[in-house]
């Protein structure tokens, strides 16, 4: 049975902004046929961008705190929920992810999902067709 896994894609700063209009497009070309390799496996539950503006908040003692996200940092720039066999077959999935080609920068990290909790047993909502694993 497969199991769940997200792959979490960064970069430093704008690392496509050295890219060409064409190479820009290749990349994107690219990714287009990475996705499509994974569906036609069995592999893709969702894949997108993230845009480089946000924030996070956080808890304090007195409050809410909130800063902005440094887009000329390391940041988050898309993820893959996908589903593998093992972290294996997920580490060779995210191997083949075209950032590696176009941004010397970039990395994935690569997390397992929890889907369920062990002593209560309560089953995380499945996303891809909104209803509960039985």
């Amino acid at each position: 049975m497969k199991r769940e896994f997200m792959l979490y894609i960064r970069n430093a700063g704008d690392a496509k902004a050295a890219l060409s209009p064409e190479e820009h497009l290749a990349f994107i070309k690219k990714c287009e046929v990475y996705i499509g390799k994974l569906k036609a496996g069995g592999n893709l539950i969702a894949a997108q961008p993230i845009v480089r503006e946000g924030l996070v908040i956080s808890k304090k003692a007195n409050g809410w705190d909130s800063k902005q996200i440094d887009p000329n940092k390391e940041v988050q720039v898309g993820y893959y929920h996908l589903l593998a066999e093992n972290i294996d077959e997920a580490i060779a999935l995210a191997k083949e992810n075209p950032e590696f080609e176009y941004v010397s920068s970039a990395s994935i990290e690569i997390r397992p999902i929890k889907t369920k909790e062990e002593k209560t047993n309560f089953v995380y909502q499945n996303e891809v067709n909104n209803s509960y694993r039985k």
